[in-house]
């Protein structure tokens, strides 16, 4: 029904945003990836999905179509409601799930509140051949599995040196872009540090 909504946000918290176009204001639940994405923004274009039932018409919004169509093939799965989904892409970004997905690794969607093994195994069984077909490249997916402990690593320390874990993730993934052959969680750690301060 709604593809997007752009317009001023009057309001914003970690969980939801505000957001007013043509004089109406339109409450849209968030992840946390998307209230860091428009950090900073007094407009924004959000890409909505619409959940229609009987005693709630509830919208969901997200910073790019990617994030939203990995929520859409989550709620897809059996035992995945959108407050799951929501709360899947609030711990981890789309690459991250797609790779877990891709790589069969329980473990890694189990580490989110409230996944359990049979969960987290249902996903991969609904999502795996969706997912690799929408990225035939799948290797350069996979390729992050291989640092998501150290990557783990370094969130668990920057958190225990009491940085928050929304700044932790954003560093981290400019970090790891901009030195893509930091593998150990010490190097990581470093090159956070040093963003972190800025």
């Amino acid at each position: 029904m709604f593809a997007y909504l752009k317009g001023e946000i009057t309001y914003r918290t970690p969980t939801f945003i505000v957001v007013e176009t043509g004089g109406v204001g339109y409450h849209v639940n968030i992840p946390l990836s998307t209230y860091t994405a428009i950090e900073g923004q007094e407009k924004a274009t959000i890409y909505t999905h619409l959940i229609v039932r009987e005693d709630a018409h509830t919208l969901y919004g997200f910073a790019t179509q990617t994030e939203r169509s990995t929520f859409v093939a989550l709620i897809s799965v059996t035992g995945v409601g959108a407050n799951t989904a929501q709360l899947i892409l609030s711990s981890m970004t789309v690459d991250e799930v797609r790779a877990a997905v891709l790589g069969e690794q329980a473990h890694v969607l189990q580490r989110v509140k409230g996944i359990g093994a049979k969960t987290a195994k249902q996903i991969i069984l609904d999502l795996k051949n969706k997912f690799s077909k929408e990225a035939p490249d799948s290797a350069p997916v996979l390729m992050p599995m291989a640092d998501n402990t150290v990557r783990e690593e370094a969130i668990s320390a920057l958190m225990a040196l009491g940085f928050n874990r929304i700044a932790v993730q954003k560093a981290l993934n400019n970090v790891m872009k901009e030195h893509p052959n930091a593998a150990k969680v010490e190097e990581l750690i470093k090159l956070a540090l040093r963003a972190l301060a800025v």
